[in-house]
């Protein structure tokens, strides 16, 4: 297979193109999932809310803030309180959330400063508790609750007085050791929650302070799913064209190998003598200058998408998973895998032989086509239409019955790998909606999940397929290099001497021998005779002449 594939030195240049392209299209197919989960847990669950840290909060909602946690200082450093004149990072804010027109009172919001993604992610896990905290006392249930637990062992008429009041007055009113002691149940339980889920439930107390602000958040919601699922589409769009470049490259690569083959071979043919037509028969060198070249076309159409696709969205799926999702759930993964290959190895030790056998009967069935078609006059002199027919027959049942065989192993492929397929998205979702159920992940991330896994089951089909393709397209490479290779009995002389115009339709002949292509021995030896143009040259065969003689002498004695 590698000598064949040596002939595709002439379209360098576009197996070049097509890996990088293939490169690209896998980058492209990557990054989908992740617009996906974006688009579920930012828009539609987040609201277009992008981080547990806001950027705007009005200075009301950051004294509420303050008194749910020790750590004033390290809150207040990373906002600043904006004053009559913004500088241009505030005004960038400030245009983002609430617009160019308004306008927004001396001292009354508090913006946050330029920092980099790696300060805002340390700062999201400082300020994620207080704003849980703050979502759960603005939440009715829990807040009666809290009330509940504060008027223990209080008159009625001091429970009134409590009642009359909301939650966050009463907390304002209390000392901070009673607070923090009232609190410490909701704190212990938010501290054992992932940061994942912390930071989930944080944007939501996020959202309430952006609305307190005065920010359109349903803007904010439709802008950001607007704006991410224009990314996805472009995304997409890059992926589309690069499949539609590469398998314009990969059938005209294909298409331009199988015209090199056919060349090689017919010009190959035309060297051979009887004993090399007879050594391989005029139909079996049919097959493979046409079966046998479109098997390898058929190849390498798809070989491109084995070698480089499938291996970078296997193993690229496969990272993805352990490093942008929940990994805990990548066992589903291993079950897939190693279902995948059990029909796979199955399926090839099965229908392997067959591929094997498939070639040979194809040249069978094409031998007794041509030696029917040439062979009819002397058939029909014989009589034997019947038993031609009978030859013909055979040929071809032994044919059609391979063929169902190989057909119907490779038509159980497809349906059991989709079997395994939808069996393994059920299984991640079932298993998902617990770890959601748990708080361990979000619906988006298991929804990346699901695709990234059908990209690695994908890459694992892709190359289950070509795996049934590639020891056919083997056999029929082996056969057509058999005809390349071929050394032939008869050559020409490596250097021809200069053309004699004298000897013009003289034809010589010196020391030749000739035996058949089976034979022990020659029946012509060491030959010389010359044939001068416009003279009649008789050659006698004294061998037959002394032949008969002798028969005619052993008839007398016996």
């Amino acid at each position: 297979m590698i000598k064949v594939l040596k002939n595709l030195k002439q379209s360098f240049w576009s197996v070049v193109i097509i890996i990088i392209l293939l490169c690209v299209q896998a980058t492209a197919d990557l990054a989908l999932p992740d617009y996906t989960s974006k688009i579920v847990n930012g828009g539609i669950q987040a609201g277009g809310i992008e981080s547990a840290v806001p950027e705007i909060i009005s200075k009301e909602d950051m004294e509420e803030l303050l008194l749910f946690t020790d750590k004033d200082g390290e809150i207040l450093d990373k906002y600043s309180l904006v004053g009559n004149e913004l500088n241009t990072s505030e005004t960038k804010t400030k245009n983002k959330y609430l617009g160019k027109e308004k306008n927004i009172e001396p001292d009354s919001i508090y913006i946050l400063k330029d920092i980099n993604d790696s300060e805002k992610e340390e700062f999201e896990k400082i300020i994620s508790t207080p704003l849980m905290i703050l979502t759960t006392i603005q939440d009715e249930a829990t807040a009666n609750q809290i009330k509940e637990k504060m008027t223990e062992g209080m008159t009625e008429i001091q429970k009134q007085i409590f009642a009359s009041q909301s939650l966050m007055e009463l907390i304002k009113g209390i000392p901070e050791n009673q607070r923090d002691q009232i609190l410490s149940s909701f704190t212990t339980q938010i501290e054992e929650m992932s940061d994942s889920i912390k930071s989930q439930a944080a944007i939501s107390s996020v959202k309430t302070i952006y609305k307190n602000v005065g920010v359109d958040t349903d803007k904010l919601q439709n802008n950001y799913i607007l704006f991410t699922g224009l990314q996805m589409l472009g995304v997409a769009l890059i992926s589309m064209v690069s499949a539609v470049i590469i398998m314009l490259l990969s059938a005209r690569v294909a298409a331009k190998l199988g015209r090199t083959l056919r060349e090689k071979v017919f010009k190959k043919v035309t060297t051979f003598s009887n004993k090399e037509l007879l050594e391989f028969s005029t139909a079996s060198l049919i097959t493979r200058t046409t079966n046998d070249v479109q098997q390898i076309q058929m190849l390498l159409a798809m070989l491109f998408r084995v070698v480089v696709y499938a291996p970078i969205m296997g193993i690229g799926g496969f990272t993805k998973v352990l490093t942008n999702t929940d990994n805990s759930m990548a066992w589903v993964i291993g079950i897939a895998i190693l279902a995948i290959l059990f029909v796979i190895i199955t399926l090839f030790i099965v229908a392997m032989p067959k591929f094997k056998k498939l070639q040979d009967l194809i040249d069978r069935l094409n031998l007794v086509s041509r030696e029917i078609l040439t062979g009819l006059p002397v058939i029909r002199a014989f009589n034997k239409e019947k038993k031609e027919e009978s030859r013909f027959e055979k040929a071809n049942f032994d044919l059609m019955k391979t063929n169902i065989f190989v057909n119907r192993a490779m038509s159980m492929m497809m349906p059991l790998l989709m079997f395994i397929m939808n069996s393994i998205a059920i299984l991640i979702i079932w298993v998902g909606a617990h770890s959601i159920d748990q708080g361990l992940i979000q619906v988006g991330d298991m929804m990346a999940f699901i695709q990234y896994t059908m990209h690695i089951v994908m890459s694992f089909l892709v190359i289950s397929m070509i795996s049934i393709m590639l020891p056919r397209a083997a056999i029929s490479a082996k056969r057509i290099n058999e005809v390349i290779e071929t050394e032939e009995s008869i050559k020409d002389a490596p250097k021809t001497k200069k053309f004699d115009t004298n000897k013009k339709g003289l034809v010589e002949f010196k020391n030749v021998s000739f035996r058949y292509p089976d034979a022990d021995t020659e029946i012509l030896s060491d030959i010389n005779f010359t044939a001068k143009p416009g003279q009649t040259t008789a050659i006698i065969r004294k061998y037959w002449k002394w032949k008969i003689n002798n028969c005619k002498f052993i008839a007398k004695i016996l």
